[in-house]
């Protein structure tokens, strides 16, 4: 029989909310990127064309094709950042559920604000690009500054983590939440005030970043010095 299950709560526990396993956290979670995952495939619609226009209209349509990719690029690369960092994880509380709702809240926005981006470019208007653009950029900083949350919430209470993780292991990643934090805000403004397609530029970098330091700093530094 396991006695910490029966053992009486302290003060910690009082404060913040009777401690679980993770896989309900996992499970919801999961559930909700699926969703959006689902839902991105909503905006790549058969046109409405006469006969024989076909071709043309699908090779018009090539922004809602680039808005698809880069939403499913983004919510991809969150899932992987998320499957890493629960994966560290050894049990939750009330305050770790709200810090992961925050991450689910603003992912869920992705799909949107890339809509709204291939809406605008499709329209070819430089005032609406740029206005689409410096929304992206926005969202970027609400989702870096969830996920700054997440990590910031990790590092301060290290009796929900797996024994073995550096005790600075959150700490650093909260520095990529910070990056994310500002290259997105240098993003928005490139887009709002100098050139569309260099904002754009940036923002189909930044998942490649995040894509390959799904797994930490401490990880991406591991393969680094490996290769040397």
């Amino acid at each position: 029989m396991d006695a910490d299950r029966y053992a009486p709560r302290g003060a910690d526990d009082e404060l913040s909310g009777l401690r679980s396993d993770t896989g309900r956290a996992i499970g919801f979670s999961d559930a909700v990127f699926a969703i959006i995952i689902t839902l991105l495939v909503l905006d790549l619609r058969i046109p409405e064309v006469p006969k024989g226009g076909m071709l043309h209209a699908l090779l018009a349509q090539w922004p809602v094709y680039l808005a698809y990719v880069t939403s499913y690029l983004y919510v991809a690369v969150n899932w992987l950042n998320h499957k890493g960092t629960f994966h560290r994880v050894r049990c939750t509380d009330r305050g770790f559920h709200w810090a992961n709702l925050g991450v689910l809240f603003s992912v869920a926005l992705l799909p949107f604000v890339t809509a709204v981006v291939s809406a605008s470019v499709e329209h070819g208007d430089r005032a609406d690009e740029a206005v689409a653009v410096a929304l992206y950029g926005l969202v970027g900083i609400v989702l870096s500054v969830a996920w700054l949350w997440l990590y910031h919430y990790l590092s301060r209470h290290r009796e929900l983590l797996q024994p073995g993780v550096p005790a600075g292991f959150f700490a650093v990643e909260r520095l990529r939440a910070v990056l994310g934090v500002v290259a997105y805000a240098i993003a928005g403004l490139v887009g709002w005030l100098v050139s569309v397609p260099v904002a754009l530029v940036v923002l189909l970098l930044l998942p490649i970043f995040y894509g390959l330091s799904s797994n930490g700093v401490y990880d991406l530094r591991r393969r680094f010095r490996a290769r040397r």
